[in-house]
């Protein structure tokens, strides 16, 4: 478990570095040109990892293909997830941005579902020697024909009115001047949201499941169908926290998910060590509600803390090194606690020692985005 987990968090070094190349051609060629190179890599580089020989074939060179790719893989990523979050908050209506960042999330938790449900499905057709050779590969192979579909889609869309009013400020030389405390600052808030919602969220979709049918010893094949389940309310609980986030404020939201992930990560963590699948899946939708108030705000946030004119740049880069400082290695440094003290509900004081640091930062420095004029700047 460690050193698979290891390798996913390797995919995340990488994240940076797209982020400093994707960021700017975002902020200078528009969102929507980043969202075609993004996906259309995503899929490449994934069906790549699916073809990749195994190590029997090609020896040492199988896993050194398979870092490379999930490092190629990283890069792109970097770029998609800010760039979807600056499209969709800039086309939305002012007053329901937070619903609208919520699809982003929603959807992203749908296909953490799909193929929470297409492993228990290979787990359940195929038997381990079928399920290791050859099984595995069909789910990676297939992200090429969905990303043919995607690129397709977005060819088709425009680009946001905010960069296009970007473009006409530019052209006119009248782009209002933001300071580098300014931008410093949301750089700082981004870290910290960025960083509780990335930890959050794969403790909850990745390292989950792995403590359930390692640690503790639950079934696979039931495991999945608990963490299965969970995703189910965590799709749900998003676009009802945008709703709310649009009528209350985005700090009162941000806030909540924050402090309950410092309450909840140690009961939850109780409920899944007991073993029984009722009461772990009743500490998984808990921890879903309050990792869905982190993952909505992080978006709309994305949007609102950075000025227009470098909001693509600003937001991958605060985003994508909070990923590979916390969130990437979330799931390895679980299993890594769990490793070195023998108490299963190690990993839960992870996720409370980086919430109670983006509290630390939130509180003071995080002010009410909800009106903010997303076109300044």
């Amino acid at each position: 478990m460690l050193s698979s987990l290891a390798v996913f968090a390797v995919g995340f070094i990488s994240r940076p570095v797209g982020a400093l190349i994707l960021g700017p051609m975002g902020d200078k060629l528009g969102r929507r040109a980043v969202l075609i190179v993004t996906v259309m890599g995503m899929g490449l580089i994934t069906a790549l990892i699916g073809l990749t020989p195994s190590y029997e074939t090609i020896g040492i060179a199988a896993p050194i293909i398979i870092v490379v790719l999930r490092l190629l893989q990283g890069m792109m990523v970097g770029g998609e997830w800010t760039s979807a979050a600056a499209y969709i908050g800039e086309s939305a209506p002012k007053r329901k941005r937070a619903l609208y960042a919520s699809l982003i999330t929603a959807t992203a938790g749908l296909a953490f579902l799909v193929g929470t449900v297409t492993a228990a499905l290979l787990t359940a057709a195929l038997d381990d020697a079928a399920l290791s050779s050859w099984g595995w590969r069909l789910p990676f192979i297939a992200s090429l024909f969905m990303a043919v579909i995607a690129v397709y889609i977005r060819r088709k869309l425009d680009d946001t009115p905010v960069y296009e009013e970007i473009e006409r400020k530019r052209a006119s030389n009248s782009i209002e001047h933001t300071s580098f405390a300014t931008r410093a600052r949301a750089f700082v808030l981004t870290l910290a949201f960025a960083g509780i919602f990335g930890v959050s969220l794969y403790y909850f979709i990745t390292y989950a499941n792995n403590h359930l049918s390692g640690p503790v010893g639950v079934p696979r094949i039931e495991s999945l169908v608990v963490t299965g389940a969970a995703m189910v309310f965590y799709v749900a609980f998003n676009p009802l926290v945008g709703i709310v986030a649009d009528k209350i404020g985005r700090r009162p939201v941000l806030l909540t998910g924050v402090i309950g992930l410092i309450v909840w990560s140690v009961p939850a963590f109780m409920l899944m060590n007991t073993g029984n699948p009722f009461l772990a899946f009743l500490g998984l939708v808990m921890f879903a509600f309050f990792v869905a108030c982190c993952a909505v705000m992080n978006n709309v946030l994305l949007v609102e803390v950075f000025p227009a004119s470098v909001r693509s740049t600003g937001s991958a880069l605060g985003y994508n090194v909070a990923y590979a400082l916390l969130a990437g290695p979330g799931p390895l440094i679980a299993a890594s606690l769990v490793a070195a003290t023998g108490m299963l509900v190690s990993p839960a004081f992870y996720v409370v020692a980086v919430a109670v640091v983006a509290l630390a930062i939130l509180w003071p420095m995080l002010k009410e985005t909800k009106d903010v004029d997303i076109t300044f700047g």
